[in-house]
């Protein structure tokens, strides 16, 4: 990352899944009047220019690191000099999640689990999880530094709510934080792939590439305030506004199923045709795809992620579709990375991972046979102990 973008990406998480500062800068794309005409509204107060621009740049750069494990490699890596933490093992590693509370986070704690148990030099793991509520976690990291932790991974459950928390860990312990990030830069590392803006133009230059002048956009959101959904829709935002492309709506589903369905259906009868459909995370695509094949419509250029459902239907139906990725591998870095930094070996301040996007091109290599279809291909787990079994697949 450009030197003057760490601080500020340190302020973000991926994806997962980023700040909730306001931006310091406008967005490079349509004026007001030309937003309204889109269809897009405002910026969001997320967007930060230079840190959108850092990762554009990052789409195309060649990651370093051992071929074959994305969960190691880094991109524009800054390192940081780790000498004061290093210390002899065994080692008590510690966790505080977020939560465990949907499949993407199923998936990653699963994987997380396996690549504790590669390593022999941790005798114990300590991981509490939030349940999704910020009191509990910031309750959870108090705790956690009584128990003796020589290192402590956190993945936090809201950026600025859990920040003082974090900030209050720092002095104590080696703190590594990633997939959502917090507004200081205490932690050793932050650990992420590219981030939200990545994610979300990838989906929507798609959609201006394959969607006809004039078409009209369905932009499906899961939650306001959500830092990376937020610059996932920043970033689409850019790219509608510079398009030809009309967005019709932007409605938020609460990640459910049947509203993102109904959602679907209603815009289907209000314009008789809906021309592409965006969507910052894709859990749902398969029910944003029913509600067109239950209304009797081709399903037209549509985004989802790597959850394997939407790719199998992807594949069944030979659907027009791009899946920009949060990789779940990035469940496996903060636990190689606590063990480096205790043993006196530099990390990157910011540890940006590579992002791919499944593509129709390289689809049937991420499509997993015998995996349950809310098991997300990338998760970085075919070479640990236990799968496929442990992530409910089937050998």
């Amino acid at each position: 990352m450009l030197a003057g973008a760490v601080l500020a990406a340190l302020a973000l998480p991926l994806a997962a899944c980023t700040t909730d500062k306001p931006a310091p800068s406008a967005a490079p794309a349509a004026t007001a009047s030309e937003s309204a005409g889109k269809g897009t509204g405002d910026q969001s107060k997320f967007f930060v220019q230079a840190d959108y621009d850092a990762q554009m740049a990052m789409r195309t750069a060649q990651p370093t690191g051992p071929e074959g494990k994305p969960w190691e490699q880094t991109i524009n890596a800054e390192p940081v000099d780790t000498a004061k933490y290093k210390k002899s093992g065994p080692y008590h590693l510690c966790f505080s999640n977020a939560a465990v509370d949907n499949p993407w986070r199923q998936v990653g704690w699963k994987t997380m689990q396996a690549e504790v148990g590669l390593h022999k030099e941790v005798t114990k793991f300590t991981a509490l999880d939030a349940e999704g509520k910020d009191d509990k976690q910031i309750s959870d990291i108090a705790e956690l530094q009584g128990k003796g932790c020589d290192a402590l991974i956190v993945s936090p459950n809201t950026t600025a709510t859990l920040t003082p928390a974090v900030s209050g860990a720092c002095p104590k312990v080696p703190v590594i934080v990633f997939d959502r990030g917090v507004q200081t830069d205490c932690p050793v590392t932050f650990i992420k792939p590219i981030g939200g803006y990545a994610f979300g133009a990838a989906a929507a230059e798609f959609l201006v590439d394959k969607v006809p002048a004039g078409g009209k956009i369905l932009a499906l959101r899961i939650l306001p305030g959500v830092d990376v959904l937020e610059t996932r829709w920043s970033a689409a935002k850019v790219a509608f506004d510079k398009s030809d492309l009309k967005v019709v709506g932007v409605d938020f589903t609460d990640g459910d199923a049947a509203k993102t369905k109904s959602i679907v259906g209603d815009y289907i009868q209000r314009f008789g045709k809906i021309d592409g459909v965006w969507m910052d995370a894709g859990a749902n695509a398969v029910a944003a795809v029913e509600a067109f094949e239950d209304a009797g419509q081709p399903v037209p250029p549509i985004n989802g992620e790597d959850q394997q459902d939407f790719l199998q239907k992807w594949q069944e139906a030979k659907l027009t579709a791009v899946a920009p990725t949060y990789p779940t591998y990035q469940w496996r870095t903060p636990v190689i990375a606590a063990l480096r930094i205790l043993k006196g070996e530099e990390v990157p301040k910011v540890w940006n991972l590579p992002q791919p996007t499944v593509t129709q091109e390289n689809l049937a290599t991420y499509l997993k046979p015998g995996m349950p279809p809310l098991h997300y291909a990338l998760c970085g787990c075919e070479d640990l102990p236990g799968y496929p079994e442990k992530w409910g697949g089937r050998s």
